[in-house]
Order: C-alpha cells, then sequence, then structure tokens
C-alpha cells in the first residue's frame, strides 16, 4: 500500500507540479498553441535538451500537459495543455504580471531586459 503525502500547506501541492525553473515557461509557452520538442527548445535555449524532456515528462505524468504522437515517418511528437493545465492559466497569468511589475521596479525598463518574445508583449 502507498504512503499518502502530507503537506503542510496547500501550496506544496502546487509547487510539486509546477515548480522549479523551467515548468512554469513551459506551460507559458503552451499557453499559445501546441509545440513540439524543438520549438520549445528554441524558445527556451538555456535549458538542456535533458532537462527539457524531463521536465515535459512530469508535467505528462501529473496530467498538466498531453503528448501528441502522429503516427507517420518521420515521427511527429506535440505537447498541449490538457484540460486540466488550463485550469493553470490564471495562475500563469498573474505569475507573468507580478515578474513585470518586479522588472520595471528593479531595472525600470522591461525592455531592457526581457527577451524579444511572443510572451513579452
Amino acid at each position: 500500500m502507498e504512503k499518502k503525502k502530507k503537506y503542510n500547506i496547500s501550496v506544496e501541492a502546487t509547487l510539486e507540479v509546477i515548480g522549479g525553473k523551467w515548468k512554469c515557461v513551459i506551460l507559458c509557452h503552451l499557453t499559445h498553441g501546441k509545440k513540439r520538442t524543438s520549438e520549445l527548445k528554441r524558445l527556451m535555449p538555456n535549458i538542456t535538451q535533458k532537462m527539457l524532456t524531463q521536465q515535459l515528462r512530469e508535467l505528462e505524468e501529473d496530467g498538466v500537459i498531453n503528448r501528441i504522437v502522429y503516427n507517420q515517418v518521420p515521427p511527429k511528437v506535440e505537447y498541449e495543455l490538457s484540460e486540466y493545465g488550463w485550469s493553470l492559466k490564471s495562475i500563469l497569468d498573474s505569475l507573468c504580471a507580478w515578474g513585470e511589475k518586479h522588472i520595471m521596479k528593479v531595472y525600470g525598463d522591461k525592455s531592457a531586459v526581457l527577451e524579444d518574445s511572443i510572451l513579452n508583449k
């Protein structure tokens, strides 16, 4: 029998699923539509392939994203937010908004420190 996990506060459960440096970034990109692994890698040049693969697997295991495999040659795989994953949209939007405010407070000009990306429009 599996031992039940205990949390001290419910935010621990949230962070267990979306915590870490890359998961929220992946999820934010997926709010803009399906992405292949290579597209995600291009959008996040500082992530290693190994870490990207690991994070995608964990998000899939937690039911937050769907992995879609197309039966073709060469093989094609895409990732999208699951219905459950879309329930994180307001959290992701809030994190982005807070991050912009923080950047403005610390740096004054967000264009000086934010990459030119669809997520930063």
